[in-house]
């Protein structure tokens, strides 16, 4: 839930600060005063679109900074922290951590529930008729409906299997004429992996082996030869030798020498191995020639590179193996598909009479919570029809709607078809009450929740606001006293008369509280809308 919100730069609000209590929160106001701006500064912080617009005129950036606390989240609580610039660009963090709007609004934003005319709309939807259900009745809906919707996956995974096994089938002849060319080009070289790297690894030594043994030749003779490398060691060696017989001290030297010498008669050894080991035959080079070439023509007609000739080979034969066996593979398509939608029937039958047995029990508790706000004539009825299989989506095989009939004579209809704002309103508020701890939302703000309501209403609407505080954190904008006085805390929205208005936001208590109420109830402060707002509060203990 939210612990505080600091708010600065938002509409008309130029610095503010809200503690909601962890029940009922109620926020008044005359019209006009800035309480928009309120709700609007509530959307920043859950991760609701943004614009330049929310920026107060003549700033650079409008700020809003947030404590949740509550399960699962530090001992201290998260802060949240979102800035919106005069250019439109928004900045988030969590703990201190940068995060985007994403992130923000499918994590701590989905514990808070903006409940004003957007939601009435959304009332409207099937869908968020059906996800109501479902979250009411999760305990007997939720296995029923997950093991609905794996079925429902493996037969649409079939389904689409047989789909392209059938396309398969008819596939253009062009392209099953372009699988066998490959193939067959390719089948007449029939490269090997590998092959081509090591030809072109061996062309170099082929396509110079003369240069190759001259070159050894004269290394060989430059080190052995007449008058080369080795003769000249002997003759150092020599020299050394008769050193030696008179002065040892030259023995490292003469050591040395005579290694290199040793060294130098290997070399040449090995000079004259390589040069007979040179000695390619000319067919061997062509041949090499040749094949090099011949795949090369088929990189460049199935490549660029060798590995994409052989994927294209392999891919052919795939091809062409599923093509000649498509029948069978057809044949067990079609039986894997049968398999699943039988599973699936089963599925959407368990699932079915699953719901039925919670729908009508959900619509009775919603029932009693309409009667406790002064809708006792009006009737919420469940449309639910079977669907051909065609219709079928991961809700289920049925169809499911809400109806609403405004009095016991009238006929059920579509809720957009016939209902007010004020029953909207009404509605949602039941909605909401008998969802109760079943939702995993933990704050309610509400938004015109009071629209066309009055008198017992009005007292009905704050008694089942108070009940809803007690499973949850909730915050109402409201213009009804009777409302107003059954607040855990009393904010008051009030605006300057200045040239560039600015809104305040206080917490009100004691005499404060009873001059707004008084205020509510006549339109002006007197001794006797003073004495029945205080009244009022006295009924609420």
């Amino acid at each position: 839930m939210i612990d505080e919100v600091h708010i600065r730069n938002v509409a008309l609000i130029r610095e503010a600060s809200f503690a909601p209590s962890p029940a009922l929160t109620v926020i008044t106001g005359e019209t006009g005063t800035g309480k928009t701006a309120l709700l609007n500064a509530l959307k920043i912080l859950v991760g609701e679109r943004a614009g330049a617009s929310l920026v107060r005129e003549g700033c650079e950036e409008a700020q809003v900074e947030g404590r949740f606390v509550g399960e699962g989240l530090p001992e201290d609580g998260a802060v949240v922290a979102r800035r919106i610039g005069a250019q439109g660009r928004s900045r988030v963090s969590i703990d201190g951590s940068l995060a985007s709007v994403k992130e923000l609004s499918g994590g701590l934003g989905q514990s808070v529930d903006l409940c004003g005319q957007h939601e009435h709309q959304r009332l409207l939807s099937v869908a968020y008729q059906r996800a109501l259900l479902d979250e009411w009745g999760a305990s007997e809906i939720a296995a029923p409906l997950a093991e609905y919707r794996a079925c429902l996956q493996k037969a649409n995974d079939a389904a689409a299997e047989l789909a392209r096994l059938q396309e398969l089938e008819s596939a253009d002849a062009v392209e099953l004429d372009r699988a066998r060319f490959a193939l067959e080009q390719i089948g007449k070289a029939d490269p090997q992996p590998g092959e081509y790297e090591e030809l072109m690894e061996r062309m170099p030594r082929l396509e110079n082996a003369e240069m190759l043994v001259n070159e050894a030749v004269s290394a060989q003779r430059s080190l052995a030869g007449s008058g080369g490398a080795v003769e000249q060691l002997e003759a150092a060696l020599s020299s050394l030798d008769r050193i030696a017989a008179v002065d040892s001290s030259i023995e490292p030297v003469r050591k040395l020498v005579r290694e290199a010498f040793f060294s130098l008669e290997d070399v040449g050894r090995e000079l004259n191995a390589y040069r007979d080991g040179v000695d390619f035959p000319r067919e061997e080079l062509e041949a090499a020639q040749d094949r090099i070439a011949e795949l090369q023509g088929l990189m460049r007609g199935f490549g660029p590179r060798m590995e994409d000739v052989l994927a294209q080979r392999a891919e052919a034969e795939e091809k062409i193996r599923e093509y000649e066996g498509r029948d069978e593979l057809i044949a067990q398509a079609q039986k894997a598909l049968d398999t699943a939608e039988g599973a699936l029937a089963g599925a959407a039958d368990a699932l079915a009479q699953a719901r039925g047995k919670v729908v009508p029990r959900f619509i009775d508790a919603v029932q009693a919570q309409m009667a406790r706000l002064e809708m006792r004539g009006a009737r919420l009825e469940a449309s639910v029809q079977d669907l051909p299989r065609s219709q079928w989506d991961s809700w289920g095989s049925q169809s499911f709607e809400l109806l609403f009939a405004a009095g016991d004579g009238l006929k059920a209809q579509r809720l957009g078809k016939i209902a007010s704002g004020g029953e909207m309103s009404r509605v949602m508020l039941s909605l909401k009450v008998a969802l109760g701890e079943c939702d995993q939302v933990d704050t309610l703000v509400f938004d015109e929740i009071d629209a066309g309501v009055g008198g017992s209403t009005a007292r009905a609407l704050g008694a089942v606001l108070r009940d809803l505080a007690k499973t949850h954190q909730v915050i109402v904008v409201t213009h009804l006293p009777q409302v107003a006085v059954c607040g855990n805390a009393h904010y008051k929205v009030s605006k300057s008369d200045d040239a560039l208005p600015e809104t305040s936001l206080a917490s009100i208590t004691g005499e404060a509280r009873v001059a707004e109420i008084a205020r509510m109830l006549a339109g002006e402060v007197t001794e006797t809308s003073l004495a029945h707002a205080a009244e009022l509060l006295g009924e609420q203990g």
